[in-house]
């Protein structure tokens, strides 16, 4: 390949991303600067924990940090739903509007305020668009149906099916459909059938999975990332590690 593909992976990672995020994305414009190419965002916003979308902010009082996150109409939706299924709810989104200028500045204040977009991944995804994050960024989303039909088939994935009105986000195992509600206690989701435009990988297959459509040169990974990633799926990537930074787990807000 002539042209670099430079490439890095996230959830959705909060109202405000990550600073971990913020580094991947710094990582992948140095590299482009470096080499050219195209930098590209694969936004797997097929992931159902609602836990990849807390976001830790620093109170402007002094008070130390608070944990903010997306409130949820039920708890199917909260436990199982794909994040670009679970719904923003306009009564947290007036409550956070009272709450943010005690911690972020007022244009982000405002930023919020503009943002419309009616689910959770959609929502976190437009906030980084407003931020200027993702300029000359392309994303490629894990929930598109059109990704998903482009993509090799793995032997370790998810389904999303309809179950108790909602879209849940099912592991497939020994041909039948589950959702783990901790420990040993999973629920069987019937399904009768699905096609390729409704799965999404596991952590393990996720990287081959996504190589597959975007064929990238060079792959930006965070510390995890190192540790569950096979190199062996990638033949050919150059494997960046991220550049470091502090309070890595901390919501950046551009101080």
């Amino acid at each position: 390949m002539d042209r670099p593909v430079i490439c890095f992976g996230q959830q959705p990672c909060g109202i405000f991303p990550k600073r971990f995020l913020f580094a991947k994305i710094m990582t992948a414009r140095r590299l482009q600067k470096e080499s050219g190419g195209e930098v590209v965002f694969f936004y797997h916003d097929s992931d159902h924990d609602p836990r990849e979308t807390v976001t830790v902010v620093r109170d402007r009082h002094g008070e130390g940090d608070v944990a903010l996150n997306f409130e949820f109409e039920n708890k199917i939706q909260k436990q199982f739903a794909p994040l670009y299924r679970k719904r923003v709810m306009p009564s947290w989104k007036e409550k956070m509007v009272r709450q943010l200028p005690n911690y972020v500045s007022p244009d982000l204040v405002e930023h919020f305020k503009a943002t419309t977009s009616k689910n959770v991944a959609d929502f976190c995804l437009e906030m980084y668009r407003r931020m200027g994050l993702l300029e000359g960024i392309r994303v490629e989303r894990s929930s598109a149906p059109a990704f998903r039909e482009r993509a090799v088939p793995v032997d370790d994935y998810f389904v999303d099916v309809p179950y108790e009105g909602e879209i849940v986000r099912a592991r497939c195992r020994h041909e039948k459909l589950w959702l783990h509600k901790g420990g040993d206690r999973f629920i069987e989701v019937p399904c009768n059938s699905y096609g390729s435009a409704q799965i999404s990988p596991t952590r393990d297959t996720r990287f081959r999975w996504m190589q597959s459509v975007i064929g990238c040169t060079h792959y930006v990974a965070g510390a995890s990332e190192q540790n569950y990633i096979n190199k062996a799926d990638g033949p050919g990537v150059i494997f960046v590690e991220r550049e470091a930074i502090t309070d890595s787990g901390r919501a950046y807000t551009g101080e």
